[in-house]
């Protein structure tokens, strides 16, 4: 910022005064940087005056440009006419926008049409020559010279859109009482480099304003993500539940999808889906005896299954990524939990972030929160799923929910849960669930009569349903209403 500073201070010496805006154009530097610089020399004192001036200049759009180039719709017909005529259906067809060219020709009496010809409506040219001034006026614009154009065609070329109004905010900059080419910037803190060294003596600063009131501290307040997070941990917690680790961001594909008996050519692996991490690129220190096993199902098959039948490379196994999902956590607890002999039944759950590489709309974000829970034990089935879910959202006071057959790679059979979201007036997916495939449980080492149910839930979306939401870019991110955050009770969750 300080050459820029530099520029308007020589520019200000040389001329008595500058406009920003020219100035601008001159350097053909975006206009933005000078004005940040007058804002940094204003900061300093009365070194200039300042003038805010507002002005108004039309620019040329896409359509605008092309017209420029290529000359106008009416001219672009005129030109397609040959002297023994042609067909208004071929004109059409070969015209870029054809209608209203067609129709500005017309009215400018450039051509005529001769309804009763053989083959439909003939077109024929209705003069010899023609000047294009529209054309012009497009080149014209484009140079910033509105010299011999007329408000009235302003006006039509804007309700054709072929110019745009811009509004500009320009600065005419003059000396101030204290103007000087040599300007420094007060520092605003004294350093211990600065005491050490002596530099403090020679250094100008900026003076404290000892009468200055502070900005008045306010209580903290609880996001009723944060509410509803607590109250999902305390379900977990009564129900029995102990809490898995959740402090990898960054996960290997390894655990992420191939421990997850997930094909290594699925669509999820792909960069449209999953945010990938360049520094450091790949993960390490597998346990190989595991590793083989994994790769050996998912290649060659085993347990009863086929596999995927293809080619298993650990270069796209150790690729480090966001991690999409908190069943990445679930499969290293399996795991370890599989190493335990004799084995226990255990129940554990998850709460944290994840990263999927999503478009932006009313209920999607590229970065939620998800709600891990698990049960392994001998003989479960789907019964006992769909069971723990119920009352697990009983707890949370919702009541409505509706289960769908699904398809998942690392659980058959498979649920998405959807719950009624009074605001949206719709049934809305809050989760997936499923028991986990012997693809993925026995090459762990845990035994074949044991099963594992789980379930993946977000955060945001039970929390939307709770709060009345429609648009979760309203409960996360800038657009969030700090004063719903204050005004919301402590907990808004019925407890059953």
């Amino acid at each position: 910022m300080a050459d820029f500073a530099e520029l308007v201070l020589q520019a200000v010496n040389k001329n008595g005064k500058v406009d920003t805006l020219e100035l601008s154009e001159l350097q053909e530097v975006d206009h933005q940087k000078f004005v940040g610089a007058v804002k940094s020399l204003q900061s300093l004192g009365n070194i200039i005056n300042v003038e805010q001036k507002q002005l108004k200049r039309f620019k040329l759009t896409e359509e605008g440009h092309s017209v420029a180039e290529n000359g106008s719709h009416e001219a672009r017909v005129y030109s397609s006419v040959p002297p023994e005529g042609i067909t208004q259906a071929e004109i059409m067809k070969i015209v870029p926008n054809a209608k209203v060219g067609f129709s500005k020709a017309m009215s400018a009496g450039w051509i005529k049409v001769d309804k009763q010809a053989d083959g439909g409506p003939k077109v024929f040219r209705k003069v010899e020559t023609i000047e294009d001034k529209v054309e012009k006026c497009m080149q014209q614009i484009k140079k910033m010279n509105l010299e011999n154009i007329a408000d009235s065609q302003i006006a039509e070329f804007k309700k054709r859109k072929l110019v745009s109004e811009e509004k500009l905010t320009s600065y005419i900059v003059t000396k101030g009482e204290d103007f000087t080419l040599n300007v420094s910037k007060p520092e605003v803190d004294l350093t211990a480099e600065m005491i050490a060294s002596g530099s403090w003596k020679t250094k100008n600063f900026k003076p404290y304003n000892f009468d200055a009131l502070g900005v008045p501290p306010q209580g903290g307040y609880l996001h009723p993500l944060l509410k509803v997070r607590t109250q999902f941990r305390q379900i977990f917690l009564e129900m029995g539940f102990s809490e898995m680790p959740t402090n990898s961001f960054i996960e290997s594909s390894f655990w992420n999808f191939d421990a997850l008996f997930q094909p290594q050519k699925h669509p999820a692996r792909d960069a449209h889906d999953t945010f990938f991490v360049s520094d450091p690129k790949s993960a390490s220190g597998f346990p190989m005896e595991y590793l083989e096993m994994v790769k050996k199902v998912h290649s060659e098959g085993g347990y009863s299954s086929q596999g995927y039948r293809c080619e298993w490379g650990i270069e796209e196994a150790e690729k480090n990524i966001l991690r999409t999902h908190l069943t990445a956590c679930s499969a290293r607890m399996l795991y370890k939990l599989a190493q335990q002999k004799p084995f226990k039944p255990a129940k554990y759950f998850a709460i944290d972030r994840v990263f999927r590489n999503e478009t932006l709309d009313s209920t999607h974000l590229a970065e939620f929160h998800q709600i891990e829970g698990l049960v392994a034990d001998r003989n479960l089935t789907l019964g006992d799923l769909m069971g723990i879910i119920n009352e697990f959202f009983q707890k949370l006071g919702i009541t409505k929910l509706r289960f769908k057959p699904a398809f998942n790679p690392y659980t058959e059979p498979s649920m998405e849960i959807f719950s009624y979201h009074e605001g949206l007036q719709k049934w809305v997916e809050i989760g997936n669930s499923g028991v986990f495939r012997p693809e993925m449980l026995l090459p762990m080492g845990l035994p074949e009569d044991v099963s594992v149910i789980a379930w993946g839930l977000s955060t945001e979306r039970p929390t939307m349903i709770k709060y009345k939401v429609n648009n979760i870019r309203d409960l996360v991110g800038p657009k969030v209403d700090l004063q719903m955050v204050y005004d919301n009770p402590i907990c808004r969750l019925d407890k059953h």
